[in-house]
């Protein structure tokens, strides 16, 4: 079921309410690293996508992500927990993938904190696999597990 929600990049307005949504959804008990500044050169990065969903002028969810020649970093996504499991999150993955995709970039990396079991079965659920224990990753305090997905192993063959 498609997620009753639009998708749309961010623009500066956006820098914000996307940093409070990081804080308070992602960072919760380490220091708060994406701050307005840091998400704003974020969406004036020509080498990034911020992507918000959006639902009725509210902001739902949003993901950031980084990209490179061959490959893509899946920096933050974040969806309200009152919208959680209506396809939102699975809805951001998807639109980025389809972008980097059409950029040639065949492989995603991202990171989740290591205890958190929902974000890596999420991730899992959609293709992504579990690479490398990072401990200390988050600001020497939480490991992290790296997750990867080879766009390129999903690419259609033609005939």
């Amino acid at each position: 079921m498609a997620p009753y929600a639009d998708f749309r990049l961010a623009t500066a307005a956006d820098a914000v309410p996307i940093a409070r949504m990081s804080r308070d959804l992602i960072e919760q008990g380490l220091g708060w690293n994406w701050t307005p500044v840091r998400v704003a050169r974020s969406i004036a990065d020509r080498t990034s996508n911020v992507v918000v969903a959006v639902r009725d002028a509210r902001r739902l969810g949003f993901a950031i992500m980084k990209y490179h020649d061959e490959e893509a970093h899946l920096l933050l996504l974040a969806v309200r927990p009152e919208y959680s499991r209506q396809g939102i999150g699975a809805a951001l993955v998807a639109w980025l993938e389809t972008t980097a995709r059409v950029a040639g970039v065949g492989q995603i990396y991202l990171e989740a904190r290591a205890a958190n079991r929902p974000a890596r079965s999420f991730y899992k659920r959609l293709g992504y696999g579990e690479i490398q224990l990072l401990p200390g990753y988050y600001q020497g305090v939480e490991a992290s597990v790296r997750m990867g997905k080879d766009l390129w192993l999903e690419q259609p063959t033609s005939a």
